[in-house]
């Protein structure tokens, strides 16, 4: 079912890219595509438990690709994301793409929205977001939101930075023990940055959520049961070597030791980090 749905996307993905109008507008199509495969291959084994026709909420959507890709497999999604206005490559990329799922027949609901004000009480059977819960105003109040929306033994499964290992993977930077003073040693190179597009729109929405902060939600919530899984640096080392528009986003000398850890599997290692120190946040919250 997977290589299929993989299959389905490339073919789609490439189909998409000749609807954008330059060279600077591919680029970006071809970064969140890359996402979207990832994220596809991500959720595969959940998905697997899911007879087709279920109820999924993608929180965060973006640029609408996974969420379009996943209707037209069969599942009956609802995109999650607070939409902006203006003129933007971005903004023209998502309605590019949801024209072409319009166009097919399998354009998901829009739920133009912040997590905060999501209201769908006992709706979906599963959820899941990618790099999103670090930009969320409110972490706390966006689970309890999100874990409300999802039936009885329902899951929400997201990934996104962990702020207790010194690492800002957005902007390339090692963290200084708190957001305040990483800005304060390092805010040069932060808001100057070339890696992303809006650097201090970027830095601002950062929520510095930690495992620590996810496992005291949880604990003190009457409905979510969170577990941490430790296999996702292991597999973000692997992906370095399969994915060339991933590795490039790294340093040339970070690549080539992840190259070297993983022609010796020394990076099987890794999954013997605790959970609270890893940099890659994989939780999956269960409402009971």
């Amino acid at each position: 079912m997977l290589d299929s749905a993989l299959k389905s996307m490339q073919l789609w993905f490439a189909e998409l890219r000749t609807r954008m109008p330059d060279e600077e507008a591919q680029t970006l199509f071809d970064t969140y595509a890359e996402e979207a495969m990832f994220g596809r291959r991500l959720i595969a084994s959940d998905l697997e438990r899911l007879p087709l026709g279920s109820a999924i909420l993608e929180v965060g959507a973006g640029a609408m690709l996974l969420s379009s890709q996943l209707t037209k497999e069969g599942y009956e999604v609802t995109a999650l994301e607070p939409t902006g206005t203006g003129f933007t490559h971005f903004e023209r990329m998502r309605a590019a793409v949801l024209q072409s799922a319009e166009e097919g027949g399998f354009a998901p609901k829009l739920c133009s929205m912040r997590a905060e004000e999501l209201h769908q009480p006992a709706t979906f059977s599963y959820g899941f977001s990618v790099n999103v819960m670090e930009h969320v105003d409110d972490i706390s109040i966006s689970l309890e939101r999100i874990t409300d929306s999802l039936k009885l033994g329902g899951i929400y499964r997201f990934t996104c930075a962990n702020y207790l290992f010194p690492y800002e993977p957005h902007f390339n930077l090692p963290t200084l023990f708190s957001k305040k003073l990483t800005e304060k040693m390092l805010g040069a190179r932060i808001f100057n940055s070339t890696r992303v597009t809006d650097p201090a729109g970027t830095w601002q929405s950062l929520n510095w959520i930690t495992v620590p902060q996810v496992a005291g939600i949880a604990r003190r919530s009457r409905q979510m049961q969170a577990t941490f899984d430790r296999r996702m640096l292991v597999d973000a080392f692997e992906r370095v070597l399969k994915d060339p528009l991933f590795a490039r986003r790294r340093s040339p000398l970070v690549c080539a030791m992840i190259k070297r850890m993983v022609a010796l599997r020394l990076h099987k290692l890794l999954m013997l980090i605790p959970a609270t120190m890893q940099p890659i946040i994989d939780c999956r919250i269960r409402r009971h």
